[in-house]
């Protein structure tokens, strides 16, 4: 029998929602399980449109970085990633399903996590942000890494469980079962939105 999960409730003003890696290149490469990329896409620009209509704060996060990939990280691996090849100039840009607006935090990073070398703590302190909502692409790489630093931080983790996907359905229940509920509160989209909208 599972344990019942508490409600969730959120202050808007004290909240950011961090999108990771919703750009071009990455929505664009085929696959993710066990949510499809569209619609990973459609719960993480529904979480944005509330934030924006309740006081929240959205964060947008993307990878790129030096053309000739100098400013990445280069270390020796047993598995490397996937290599992509030449990237298109517009490999970085954020998806238009983002609705990106003046007022969006918008981070660059170079690697899997959005707060190392980036100023993304800064940001969200000097706005008085506490809890961090999070979701987009990849559980198991941007989204766990950037998630382990904010819980190091010291804040409040909510995980929008069907807002985020991996690269195999196993990878992503590994993140979700077994990781996150030890940062934090893993709940659905419609949890979410309940909560920011209550």
């Amino acid at each position: 029998m599972s344990e019942e999960k508490p409600e969730v409730k959120l202050e808007p003003r004290r909240t950011a929602i961090v999108v990771i890696d919703l750009q071009k290149g990455i929505a664009g490469i085929p696959g993710g399980a066990p949510y499809t990329k569209p619609a990973v896409i459609s719960n993480c620009a529904r979480l944005l449109a509330a934030a924006r209509a309740t006081g929240a704060q959205p964060v947008l996060v993307h990878v790129g970085g030096a053309p000739d990939g100098a400013d990445r990280v280069h270390t020796s691996t047993d598995q490397a990633m996937r290599s992509l090849g030449a990237l298109p100039p517009d490999w970085s840009e954020l998806i238009p399903e983002l609705d990106r607006q003046p007022s969006d935090v918008v981070i660059l990073k170079r690697q899997w996590g959005a707060f190392y070398g980036t100023d993304l703590d800064l940001q969200l302190r000097r706005r008085g942000l506490a809890t961090i909502v999070i979701c987009g692409i990849a559980t198991e790489f941007g989204v766990e890494s950037t998630a382990r630093d904010a819980y190091e931080r010291g804040y409040e983790l909510i995980f929008a469980e069907d807002a985020m996907t991996g690269t195999t359905a196993e990878s992503h229940a590994n993140s979700i079962g077994r990781i996150f509920p030890r940062m934090g509160r893993v709940r659905s989209t419609e949890e979410i939105l309940a909560a920011l909208n209550a």
